[in-house]
């Protein structure tokens, strides 16, 4: 796996491909700028873009999210100081294609994220997750009458899996899998996988350290 490290900073650029080499196969590049980093992408067929998102040279998410949908093979690793919950909410809404790490998380956590990155898993930090259980409000939310399949499928939608995943590891059809989404989706009235993430954890469908972990 290519890790492309998009980081103007040389000290942490230099940890980080520390880490990024105990990936077995693992091949790392850097680069300083939006340019120089498009110019790279074109040249591969898949790799873990680590991106400093704090300091590179994005004017904004759109600006991310649009390298994202004409990069689709890539999957992405955010460091930052801080997220805001917008921010958080536009990019789990993207899938399994984006990892999260704050700057002051563990070596522990960051080297999680450079696999699961490269295992094309979805990646949050605790710090980040703890950011999404604020969002929320630390409430607890009232338990809804999901059936034991619609609770299933919910974790596994928390968990990042697509439809199409869960779908091939249930060995049903999409067409089923997505209708017990849809289900799901009306009864605990909300309209996107974040939203339903955030509810699974409030109400303790999903463990947030086996979330991030």
């Amino acid at each position: 796996m290519l890790y492309i490290l998009a980081d103007n900073q040389g000290i942490t650029r230099v940890g980080i491909e520390t880490l990024c080499l105990r990936v077995p196969g693992a091949s790392v590049k850097a680069v300083s700028n939006k340019a120089e980093l498009l110019q790279l992408l074109q040249c591969v067929d898949e790799a873990v873009v680590v991106l400093d998102y704090s300091l590179f040279d994005f004017e904004d998410i759109n600006a991310l999210l649009m390298m994202h949908m004409r990069f689709a093979s890539v999957e992405w690793l955010l460091f930052g100081d801080e997220f805001s919950n917008d921010f958080l909410r536009r990019i789990i809404a993207e899938g399994n294609s984006f990892c999260m790490v704050n700057k002051n998380s563990d070596v522990g956590e960051i080297e999680n994220a450079i696999r699961s990155a490269a295992a094309h898993k979805r990646y949050f930090c605790r710090l980040t997750m703890e950011q999404m259980l604020a969002v929320s409000g630390g409430e607890t939310a009232p338990r809804v009458a999901l059936t034991a399949t619609e609770t299933d499928i919910l974790r596994e939608i928390a968990r990042g899996k697509t439809t199409k995943e869960i779908a091939i590891e249930r060995c049903s059809s999409f067409h089923t899998v997505n209708t017990h989404r849809k289900n799901i989706f009306r009864k605990l009235d909300v309209n996107t996988a974040y939203e339903a993430t955030r509810y699974a954890l409030r109400a303790g469908l999903i463990d947030a350290a086996d979330y991030y972990i």
